[in-house]
């Protein structure tokens, strides 16, 4: 489906988060929210990314939109279907980042708790990759005020790709909507169907 997009959600995140609700608000006023899946995933790898095959099937070639862990799960599925990959403060080689955090975990949107174990770790680390080196598939934005995860962990894994860095922000990625017609842009969604649109409202 020509201008699909598949948004993926960090770890502990949901549809509801911020940037997913700002992106599916959007889409809904372009008439296009039939064009965009943003599945709440599981907390284990191997179940997430069988939901994700399961959206790409439905979806055609949708743009992969991934943030946070997302990232890194937009990645592996962009290199293994050669699809394009919009990466906004990705995770970079998750799994070296758990230590201490093994445990109970709870989703900051649900509220469900789960127990993050030595599998979730393997099943992170199965899904490696090497870096990326189409540009013209991937856009990686990165906020250097990232409190979680360290931009230049990001910068240095798709130096191959276009970046796009901006001072301050945060993990959330500060100002998202106003990005968003880059985005729409990249999923190949014709301008002419956002430029009266006024993104600060969102």
């Amino acid at each position: 489906m020509s201008g699909s997009i598949l948004y993926i959600h960090g770890l502990n995140s949901a549809p509801g988060s911020m940037k997913a609700s700002q992106l599916q608000a959007v889409m809904e006023q372009l008439g296009l929210a039939g064009q965009l899946r943003v599945p709440a995933l599981h907390h284990h790898p191997r179940e997430a990314i069988a939901q994700l095959e399961a959206a790409i099937a439905e979806l055609g070639r949708p743009l992969l939109v991934g943030s946070s862990l997302g990232g890194h799960y937009a990645t592996y599925l962009a290199e293994r279907h050669g699809l394009k990959a919009l990466l906004i403060n990705p995770a970079v080689n998750p799994h070296q980042l758990f230590d201490g955090y093994l445990g109970t975990q709870t989703n900051h949107y649900t509220g469900e708790t789960w127990e993050l174990t030595h599998d979730h770790v393997q099943a992170l680390a199965e899904l490696e990759v090497a870096p990326p080196t189409d540009p013209a598939r991937y856009q990686v934005w990165l906020q250097t005020g990232d409190e979680t995860l360290d931009y230049r962990r990001a910068e240095r894994y798709y130096r191959a790709c276009v970046l796009r860095i901006e001072a301050g922000g945060d993990h959330s990625f500060q100002r998202f909507a106003l990005h968003l017609p880059a985005l729409l842009s990249f999923a190949g969604i014709d301008p002419q169907a956002y430029q009266s649109l006024d993104f600060s409202v969102f």
